[in-house]
């Protein structure tokens, strides 16, 4: 019963959470006891605050049994990137650069969460600074994937895609600079939406790139996804019946640079996808950004520039407590010059207008969200299509031009490879537009999800046993 029970999604258990027909205290125990059970593995928590959620717990409860529910969320048990600041606890990045002392309060995201009754087990772990896109580099070791041990989990909100893709919380929040929502939720067979720049707030959270963070949730449906963008953005969460599915959408496929270098298990599994979209009546047609070969040299100027303009104190004062390739990345921020900056911001808006445009003949673009299927742990470089490239390249590869862009994307399974590991496509909607893509999505989900051998990704088959 405890399996079956922390593997359902809040939008199939708040029903009977508010019923009472299932009680908070079975939700958050039946997570505190796959912590125990597996967290030794997967390394997937910083902090676990089992008194404080088991308190939360039994407060919802009488407060439900009381006729006060106040939504889907009451009662769920979730989990925070130990880059969100809780009240109480410390936020420690994952770096012995921070300090160890609990914060005061809250950030604007978390007290929305729990004002509409969530219950906050603890905190994740991550890559050290959001500044990386595999988990390892971390003061409290590396997260490992719980499909297999041996591969990363991706990054940098590895501890929060494996907690929710091991049944340890009901959903996560992440943040997402270049991808660290959609990678790991791609590498972990989960759902991570990153909404559009500016929509959720980023107050009380640690910055990497002000002009590119972005904050979101990590779910195991996209109806979940929804329901934890929706509180956080201050908006009453609506469940699956109460949202129709479109009666028709349009997806283009960018091709050129975005399926240039792509695995060939992840191809597989992205036509498949495709294939399935289109005999079920879903129009895909072909789309493009001219400058998409550009991306990475528009995004590296920013980010590093940006990073080290927020380290470069501590990096003076402290730098041997930084992890080795975290400090590497920052340092390379004191080599960006000014004019190479504006040139990138320049770049930045070229780009903003050109995934506009290809926007406006379809409802989402579509294409994978992670070029590899998750890499092994110490592995630095991979072959693609005949060229070596750094794990971190290729890993941003697909996702870093829409945090660029500030178009809200989601990245959802579709699949997996032969040996096991997740695939995902990502969904990219338009600007200030993220409850549409959220409709376009849940449509997408229904008609890819669950389709047996190397395809099949329901939500019971994407959790490790």
């Amino acid at each position: 019963m405890t399996r079956a029970l922390r593997l359902r999604t809040i939008a199939d258990v708040a029903p009977d959470v508010a019923s009472g027909a299932v009680s908070a205290r079975e939700l958050t125990e039946a997570c505190l006891d796959r912590i125990a059970e597996r967290d030794g593995d997967l390394n997937a928590f910083i902090a676990v605050d089992a008194d404080g959620a088991r308190a939360a717990a039994r407060a919802a409860d009488d407060e439900i049994a009381a006729g006060h529910c106040r939504g889907p969320l009451h009662g769920i048990p979730i989990s925070l990137k130990d880059l969100i600041d809780v009240a109480g606890s410390p936020t420690t990045a994952a770096s012995n650069v921070r300090p160890r002392t609990p914060v005061a309060a809250d950030a604007p995201v978390v007290a929305k969460l729990r004002a509409a009754g969530a219950i906050v087990l603890g905190k994740c772990n991550l890559h050290e600074f959001a500044f990386g896109t595999t988990s390892e580099d971390s003061a409290f070791g590396p997260v490992h994937n719980p499909h297999d041990l041996s591969r990363s989990p991706g990054g940098s909100s590895g501890g929060s895609a494996a907690a929710v893709a091991d049944g340890m919380s009901f959903g996560s929040i992440g943040t997402d600079t270049g991808g660290s929502i959609r990678i790991p939720s791609a590498a972990c067979g989960t759902i991570g939406l990153k909404p559009s720049f500016g929509e959720l707030s980023c107050e009380g959270i640690v910055p990497l790139s002000r002009t590119l963070d972005h904050v979101g949730p990590l779910a195991r449906s996209v109806a979940d996804a929804g329901m934890l963008y929706d509180v956080m953005a201050g908006r009453t969460p609506r469940l699956p019946a109460e949202m129709p599915l479109p009666d028709r959408c349009r997806l283009g496929v960018p091709r050129p640079y975005f399926l240039d270098r792509v695995d060939p298990e992840v191809r597989r599994r992205f036509d498949e996808a495709l294939a399935r979209l289109g005999q079920a009546g879903v129009e895909v047609t072909e789309a493009e950004i001219p400058h998409a070969g550009d991306i990475a040299a528009v995004y590296l100027p920013i980010v590093l520039a940006e990073g080290m303009a927020y380290h470069a104190a501590t990096l003076d004062r402290r730098p041997e407590d930084y992890t080795a390739g975290v400090r590497l990345r920052l340092e390379m921020g004191r080599y960006v010059l000014a004019e190479d900056y504006v040139r990138a911001r320049r770049g930045q808006e070229v780009l903003q207008r050109e995934v506009a445009e290809s926007l406006t003949a379809c409802d989402a673009l579509i294409l994978p969200t992670l070029a590899i299927p998750a890499p092994s742990l110490g592995v630095d470089t991979v072959e693609v299509d005949g060229h070596t490239d750094s794990v971190r390249s290729l890993t941003l590869r697909l996702t870093q031009g829409f945090n660029l862009s500030g178009h809200p994307a989601i990245s959802l399974p579709c699949g997996r490879t032969p040996d096991g590991l997740p695939c995902a496509v990502q969904l990219v909607g338009r600007r200030d537009r993220t409850a549409d893509l959220l409709d376009v999505a849940r449509r997408v989900e229904a008609i890819i999800d669950d389709h047996g051998g190397h395809t099949g990704n329901a939500a019971s088959d994407r959790v490790a046993t």
